[in-house]
């Protein structure tokens, strides 16, 4: 039997007592070693998250009703245990690699760039000891420059998608994020939506549409992988 271990401890303790080996190849001494990690950058094209077709400048032909979409890679590949490990596991050394990937993939933005994770629910926070989207997030900021990181979104209601049908999980996704009234929309800034994985996509349309009705004009979808 596993069991899942909330980690509030210094993030670097552990790896101190018990080095990590690589999700990889199995090298001990990183949670990642380098050459997995560009594997995982040079192997995967970018495809639209709806139609699957490759998209290598982030606006699909095809299916146009989406902001530029940005993927790291496939769930069923090695990026899929290192964000279950982060999120499950609280293995925090992992956010700086994934943060690494996908912004191999993003292009260059003129100008002001807000990067909004997709809000974890509470009680998962509570349970893990982190929100695994909002650490990626804030490496992702420290890699380039005029980049910040503001939870812009929090969630609206604990309803948990696990589990759930397409339909569920759109009308669950449809009330679940609100604007985070304590920060202040800039309409000049892009803002670069972030999340872990892509579903059925309902999450991340919330998103959008709560950013778009609160005068957002510019945004970007980063994910980390698509299932």
């Amino acid at each position: 039997m596993s069991f899942i271990v909330k980690n509030t401890t210094f993030p670097g303790l552990l790896d101190l007592l018990a080095p990590h080996s690589c999700r990889g190849c199995g090298r001990i001494g990183e949670a990642l070693c380098e050459c997995c990690k560009n594997n995982i950058i040079s192997n995967y094209i970018n495809v639209c998250p709806n139609c699957k077709s490759p998209n290598l400048i982030g606006k699909c032909t095809i299916c146009n009703n989406l902001p530029p979409t940005f993927i790291a890679g496939r769930r069923n590949e090695l990026i899929g245990r290192l964000i279950h490990d982060l999120k499950f596991y609280s293995v925090h050394t992992l956010a700086k690699p994934l943060a690494e990937i996908i912004n191999t993939k993003l292009p260059n933005i003129d100008g002001k760039v807000i990067v909004v994770p997709l809000p974890t629910i509470n009680r998962h926070i509570h349970e893990r000891g982190l929100d695994h989207t909002l650490l990626i997030a804030k490496n992702l900021s420290k890699l380039r420059q005029n980049w910040e990181t503001k939870p812009q979104l929090i969630r609206a209601n604990n309803t948990v998608q696990i589990g759930s049908s397409k339909s569920q999980r759109q009308a669950q996704a449809a009330q679940a994020y609100n604007l985070n009234q304590r920060i202040p929309i800039d309409a000049s800034a892009t803002y670069i939506l972030l999340d872990d994985v892509w579903t059925t996509g309902a999450s991340m349309r919330s998103a959008i549409k709560k950013l778009w009705q609160a005068g957002v004009e510019k945004i970007i979808l980063a994910i980390l992988a698509l299932s």
